[in-house]
């Protein structure tokens, strides 16, 4: 049988853990077994297993501990008291070694004891063997068991796309309805061990990204003298983030994976944004992530996937993504994305001030030239000198910023607004890229006349129509709605304006004063969505959690523009929270005020390791050197 029945729901995964090695990744529960509808073994966004379970003598051990020696690999401990001694002391445990690979997953099943007395044990795995794209996990349908061909010491599953096979040397495997049984009989000796292996490997030939063969490009910074809560967040950070990277299949240029389970490829916002703020650290994934989305920039007009000639891709994935509750169904390559353009050109800026060289920058120059033209020509689809994004296939995301759930953009009141959407961050980042495009341009003999005009003419036009005010006084509105209202909402969206050129003076220290305020500041980061607003709730996807990514940016913005203070009570806000997750950041996590909880509240359905949120480490290490 599966491990679990279809209940129609997005599986939670506040309570699972996860091992990976981009693109495969393995949950299960803190024992190691896998029960619940999150938990199996994923090859490149296919779950190939799941219901995995131990038994010694047909008992079920009994879980101990749980070893995360890193972010590939897992040890749990259980005790096998059915064979103990009488007495308190536990004289039998059993060790499940998972070690993951990009392409499958390895055990060791050892047996150790300290009875003065041999004993014979059957050792047997149970593990369901299937097929299901990671979609259908997500939604909640009914998994399919595969057809297993079983022989001693091994077994074998497949399809077009995907092709398993375990390996168990010396094995009994038995197979009935895809639920494979794997046996030995082990004989343990007296004060000694046992051990017994068992791998699985997959292949897909759909695959679209693959397990980069070099090891992670960068070096750990200097950590002596950091606090002790925050070096262990960096190494932590940096382990997940080296098994988060991919490169596309048939390529060497390197990028992160966005998240783990869902975004397990490459996303266009977010990979730049993991790149960006692991720049401090490292080079050459930033240069990697800038070749491989330039590789794939919009080349024509289709509505169905919303390319346009100059736009950054939005996700690459094998397949058709379906999400039949939400109405979406995304294209294998699918441009949905009003901001992953303009962060593209400001991610190639950065770079250049980090070092890149003259000829890996002038490479990518035709590549800047269209994204800076698309802005122009397409993302400012109705001429009034903002960037505004809508839905032409009706099956696409209806939101297309990063606050991308249906509900993401709201009025005070909580009413939802309507589209086309003009987003406040989408300005600032638009205004960086014209006007450091054209420092580019200038740089390599070009004329940037044209982009500063035109951020100019859009800082002009930002001014005019986003700036709202309540009884504190003035600040950004997150949108503008169709009808070109400016939608009142007090939100974090506004610290991704700070350290981007668009505000003056006096315009960042009304930004800055409000995000240390507590309406957005819960002391464990900045919420979503300010308290006292009608669709506020603090496990709301985008409606009142924190995300560490968006706190990071609105650090880094802080500390760009120069209040360093502030960056700083954001930064010991997102230390708290690390340390409350065992410094794996996950994607989001619940936006309760520190006053009234002492540790934050997880959002239960949040991706962890999340590429962006691990890489905030490093925003806060700065902020806080």
């Amino acid at each position: 049988m599966l491990a679990h029945d279809a209940t129609g729901r997005q599986p939670l995964l506040h309570d699972a853990v996860a091992a990976l090695r981009a693109p495969t990744q393995v949950w299960s529960r803190p024992s190691g077994s896998m029960s619940q509808p999150i938990d199996g073994v994923y090859v490149s966004d296919v779950r190939i297993a799941s219901a995995f379970r131990v038994l010694v003598d047909g008992a079920e051990p009994e879980p101990i501990a749980t070893l995360e020696d890193g972010a590939d690999r897992i040890r749990f401990t259980s005790l096998l008291r059915g064979l103990d001694a009488h007495g308190a002391d536990p004289d039998v445990r059993l060790w499940v070694d998972r070690r993951v690979r990009g392409d499958g997953v390895d055990h060791t099943l050892r047996i150790e004891s300290r009875l003065p007395r041999p004993a014979m044990v059957e050792l047997v795995v149970e593990l369901q063997a299937e097929l299901t794209p990671v979609d259908v996990v997500k939604t909640g349908r009914a998994s399919t068991p595969a057809v297993v061909h079983a022989a001693p010491g091994g077994a074998a599953w497949g399809d077009d796309g995907v092709s398993v096979e375990l390996r168990a040397e010396g094995a009994f495997v038995a197979s009935a309805d895809g639920l494979l049984r794997v046996s030995w009989t082990v004989d343990i000796p007296a004060a000694g061990s046992v051990e017994r292996t068992f791998a699985v490997d997959a292949r897909d030939r759909l695959a679209v990204v693959a397990t980069p063969s070099a090891p992670a490009p960068w070096t750990a910074p200097d950590l002596d003298g950091a606090d002790d809560r925050l070096q262990r967040w960096v190494a932590r950070a940096l382990d997940d983030l080296d098994a988060l990277r991919l490169t596309r299949v048939g390529s060497t240029d390197e990028f992160f994976g966005a998240g783990a389970p869902w975004f397990f490829t490459l996303f266009g916002r977010d990979s730049i944004w993991a790149a960006r703020l692991l720049l401090p650290v490292d080079l050459a994934m930033t240069h990697g992530t800038l070749r491989t989305l330039a590789t794939l920039q919009g080349v024509q007009s289709t509505p169905a996937t919303a390319e346009q000639p100059g736009k950054i891709i939005h996700e690459v994935r094998r397949a058709t993504l379906e999400l039949p509750d939400e109405g979406v169904e995304l294209p294998p390559h699918y441009y949905g994305t009003v901001d992953a353009t303009p962060l593209w050109v400001c991610l190639l800026a950065d770079a250049r001030e980090r070092g890149l060289s003259d000829a890996d920058t002038e490479e990518l120059l035709p590549a800047l030239e269209a994204a800076l033209a698309w802005m122009r020509d397409f993302g400012d689809s109705d001429g009034d000198g903002l960037l505004e994004y809508v839905d032409e296939s009706g099956r696409g995301l209806s939101n297309q910023g990063w606050k991308d759930s249906g509900d993401s953009v709201q009025w005070r009141d909580g009413t939802l607004a309507r589209g086309p959407i003009a987003l406040a961050e989408v300005q600032a980042y638009a205004y960086e890229a014209a006007t450091r495009g054209a420092d580019l341009l200038e740089q390599f003999g070009r004329d940037g006349t044209e982009w500063r005009t035109w951020a100019a003419r859009l800082a002009d036009r930002f001014r005019e129509v986003f700036w709202v005010s309540d009884a504190e006084g003035r600040y950004p509105a997150i949108a503008l709605d169709a009808d070109k209202r400016a939608v009142d909402s007090l939100t974090s969206n506004i610290g991704h304006l700070l350290g981007t050129g668009l505000l003056d003076a006096e315009e960042s220290r009304l930004v800055a004063d409000r995000l240390v305020s507590p309406r957005l500041d819960a002391g464990f980061g900045i919420r979503t969505l300010a308290t006292g607003s009608g669709g506020y709730w603090p496990l709301s996807y985008h409606g009142g959690s924190i995300w560490a990514h968006d706190t990071a940016i609105a650090i880094r913005g802080l500390h760009r523009d120069g209040y360093t203070a502030e960056a700083r009570t954001l930064s010991e806000g997102l230390l708290r929270a690390a340390v409350a997750f065992d410094y794996r950041m996950p994607e989001l996590h619940g936006g309760d005020a520190s006053g009234d909880v002492t540790r934050p509240v997880p959002y239960p359905a949040a991706c962890r390791p999340q590429a962006w949120s691990a890489a905030a480490a490093i925003v806060v290490l700065d902020a806080l050197s």
